[in-house]
């Protein structure tokens, strides 16, 4: 769509760090829709957050009146006009090795052609190049308004020396800090100076211009904080490191929204609550993947005097550092009560539980409104002509009322938090469904009833259903009314400051409504089941339901019992051998059992039976990630079993021979542990635009596959290739989003279509022969020569967050099926 004519802007108030805007004013008519472009991707380490901020935008922003364009910017910073699909990818590997052939490369010319044909840029690159300034500079160029900040603001706020001196100046708290080059770093004097100046026990080390929780790392000894700086000039993150005392009081996060008269607003901050002890830091893990190691609270658990200071001094700054439209602020309360901010976010994390949208959430903000208001903020702003808002009426696209569904997760399960990151995703999702309207149920883990139907079931309200764990919401619910004796006062003070329409708060308040799990099951018409691993995989959550006659999505009890026990799997499987379908030699042992025999013994007999030196356990009924690890000793089962015992919920990274990172465990220790074989899988590399393999590596490649359809006609979707950076997919990999790779569908260069498609006939058989209906995810290794597939267990509740494999595998369809889309297809077979 054209853009139209334009003019040049009026003045802007100077600040420091603030420039004019070199974005011309658009003066338009009012049009029927507005064309966003959604910038994402850039060489920083947060690029695959920045899929994650993409989506949601893509997500909760197209509409009739509003197009997205979505813009990619590899590595090399080179951008190409990318699908709506691309977006769905867990991390830019997922598709970097194939932009050539499935994006369209933008020349310097082709780039400010395409960005003078949409209407506003809305940046959604996080760390350098999209929050450093030079993104915006380039829009600037353009002469394309954008959303956010401009390029001068946003040098001044990413660079962590230079804002530190800027903020100080002007009276506001700042704590010691040492500049480390990487030309200088071999001289540790300065190091051991500052550490003795300050008398430092502990330092944090971090890049001086970066993300807030990228290479940021805890540090003790001079020693140890010229090590943390190297690692990061080699590891070309910066070329400057910033060392400074770890700060003694509370951490919190405030996300701040201009007006309509261009004032900053702070929303409601946020407490970051967490165990410091051991190193420990708020890092990207704990940022990004849902676990009890961190919590939320919102309103932060300060006084009133304090948060209202935290909101005073954050739109205070937000006006000194010349900052637009939103931004997010991370800061400390000091023990002795000063206020104090380290990190300036030009450009606030969008993915689905972000702080924005918990902020924003307290006002009764959905995603919808909140990122609405902030473009439509934008475009008064700049001049841009906001379309005729387009309203559809229900009768205008619906010849029946949406059908009531409930979304249930939660519960108990090692996978619980996986469970709520699903279950939210599923519910936001089919929100914007005509045909269907989703309400969310959260499983209370810590009130389990003696009989499952009076287990309890909370019936959430928007703004408590975006919280990162099943503990967080349940203590919310059960807080209600003290909750909103803080929350309430602020609440009202944020809606007289931002004086915004009506329209942009549409999800109501209401107090949280506890009932039974069998008064869910007798008063839902159709149940969406996102609990992983527990009753909602084991097959009583099913009996329950049937009991009422309540449909539901996913497979029946009996096959959902099979599925979850990974042994009996095996067993019903082994009679497909002539047709090209293994099952793994197992191995059954209780962890009782286990600890009265010589390990030293038992593990060689175990390598011996199962034909490898190297194995694989994992519990007999529990997820497909809780509890898997590699072992390659008797040792490594002696440690294993002693976590196991101690009921841990985690073991520690590179506590076994060969792991690299934390292995979730189980909430309780398994009656049965499995035993089998480790296969050796061929190495695949995706690094850039490139993807390599050896090519005298192992044939074997481990494969994920979505399985849709009603039972007996199940059909399978284009199989991924995982890729694990150890030895054993981690939690990470498979469910947080920018973290793991799959490769949809496996390159015709590595796996033939005519392999592939056996490999679709094989997996379809598996499922008819599991009794699986509805929907499910088959893990399997697939040798890339023959097609043969060796099964290593069935998901009859996969994984439905953000970015998982199975919206990959739906947009690989003829014709695609986007999320929504292939949600809606689960809910029709429920009720088929």
């Amino acid at each position: 769509m054209a853009a139209g004519a334009r003019s040049k802007g009026k003045e802007e108030k100077h600040s420091p760090g603030a420039s004019e805007p070199s974005s011309a004013k658009r003066l338009t008519s009012a049009r029927s829709s507005l064309n966003v472009a959604v910038l994402c991707g850039g060489p920083s380490l947060e690029r695959g957050i920045s899929l994650n901020s993409a989506r949601s935008i893509a997500d909760h922003l197209s509409d009739d009146d509003i197009d997205i364009t979505p813009i990619y910017f590899n590595q090399d910073k080179v951008p190409y006009q990318i699908s709506r699909a691309q977006l769905y990818s867990n991390t830019p590997s997922d598709f970097d090795f194939k932009l050539q052939e499935s994006a369209r490369q933008l020349s310097p010319e082709a780039l400010r052609e395409l960005l003078g044909q949409v209407d506003i840029a809305f940046p959604a690159i996080h760390g350098q190049f999209g929050e450093d300034g030079e993104l915006q500079k380039l829009l600037e160029d353009c002469k394309c308004p954008f959303v956010g900040s401009p390029s001068a603001a946003c040098e001044v706020a990413f660079n962590k020396i230079g804002v530190s001196k800027l903020i100080q100046s002007h009276g506001f708290h700042s704590i010691p800090q040492l500049e480390l080059r990487e030309d200088n770093i071999h001289d540790s004097e300065a190091i051991q100076n500052f550490f003795k100046l300050h008398t430092l026990t502990r330092g944090i080390v971090k890049p001086s211009q970066g993300g807030s929780s990228i290479a940021v790392t805890s540090v003790r000894t001079p020693a140890e904080a010229a090590a943390a700086a190297r690692k990061i000039f080699e590891q070309k993150i910066d070329h400057r490191a910033v060392l400074e005392p770890f700060c003694q009081g509370t951490e919190f996060t405030v996300v701040i929204l201009e007006n309509k008269s261009e004032e900053p607003v702070a929303l409601v901050p946020i407490e970051v609550s967490m165990d410091y002890g051991d190193d420990q830091i708020f890092d990207y893990r704990r940022k990004y993947l849902a676990t009890r190691q961190v919590s939320y609270h919102c309103p932060a658990r300060f006084g009133e005097a304090v948060l209202q200071e935290i909101r005073s001094l954050a739109a205070k700054l937000f006006k000194l550092l010349g900052m637009r439209d939103f931004a997010r602020f991370d800061g400390w309360v000091l023990n002795d009560g000063r206020i104090y901010f380290p990190d300036f976010n030009p450009i606030s994390g969008m993915e689905q539980n972000s702080f924005l949208f918990i902020q924003a959430s307290q006002l009764g903000m959905s995603h919808r409104d909140v990122l609405r208001y902030v473009l439509f903020h934008s475009c008064q702003r700049q001049g841009v002509a906001l379309p005729e808002t387009v309203t559809p009426k229900p009768e205008q696209h619906r010849s029946v009322a949406p059908c009531p569904i409930s979304v249930i997760f939660g519960g108990n399960s090692a996978e619980r938090q996986v469970s709520v990151m699903s279950g939210t995703n599923v519910w936001l999702k089919l929100k914007r469904s005509a045909r269907y309207r989703p309400t969310p149920f959260l499983l209370d883990a810590q009130q389990q009833a003696q009989q499952q139907a009076q287990q309890q079931v909370w019936e959430l309200p928007y703004c408590l259903a975006l919280y990162h764990t099943v503990e967080e919401i349940a203590e919310l619910c059960k807080d209600t009314a003290a909750r909103e004796a803080r929350v309430g006062p602020i609440r009202e003070r944020i809606y007289q400051e931002l004086a915004a329409p009506e329209s942009f708060f549409s999800e109501r308040h209401f107090t949280p409504r506890l009932l039974s799990l069998n008064t869910l099951a007798m008063e839902s018409k159709v149940v969406f089941i996102a609990l992983h691993g527990g009753i909602g995989e084991n097959g009583e959550l099913q009996k329950l339901l049937d009991s009422h006659g309540t449909a539901y999505t996913g497979s029946n009890s009996v096959a959902s019992a099979l599925c979850m026990d990974k042994f009996q799997t095996g067993v019903t499987l082994s009679h497909l051998e002539a047709e090209g379908i293994f099952s793994a030699l197992k191995v059954l042992k209780s962890p009782s059992e286990l600890q009265e025999l010589n390990l030293e013994e038992i593990f060689p007999q175990f390598q011996s039976y199962l034909g490898q030196v190297n194995l694989i356990v994992k519990p007999l009924g529990d997820g497909c990630s809780a509890g898997v690890a590699k072992l390659c000793s008797a040792a490594d089962l002696e440690h294993y079993l002693k976590f196991i015992q101690l009921g841990a919920e985690r073991i520690p990274a590179h506590t076994l021979s060969d792991q690299s990172g934390i292995i979730e465990m189980p909430p309780s220790c398994p009656e049965q542990l499995i035993f089998e074989p480790f296969i050796e899988t061929l190495r695949i590399q995706a690094q850039g635009a490139q993807l390599s393999w050896p090519k005298d590596g192992p044939r074997w490649v481990e494969i994920t596959v979505g399985v849709r359809g009603t039972q007996g006609a199940m059909k399978a979707m284009n199989p991924s290739i995982t890729v694990a950076s150890s030895s054993v997919l981690s939690l990470e990999e498979k469910f947080q989003g920018g973290t793991g790779i799959n490769i949809t569908p496996p390159p015709e260069s590595l796996v033939s279509e005519s392999v592939r498609e056996r490999v679709r006939l094989s997996i379809a058989k598996v499922a008819m022969k599991l009794g699986i209906s509805g929907f499910a995810r088959i893990d399997a290794f697939m040798n890339i020569d023959s097609g043969d597939i060796m099964v290593i267990e069935a998901n009859t509740v996969p994984g439905l967050t953000p970015s998982t494999v199975l919206y990959h595998q739906g947009l690989a369809e003829t014709p695609p099926l986007y999320p929504m889309q292939l949600l809606e297809s689960f809910l029709d077979s429920a009720l088929s």
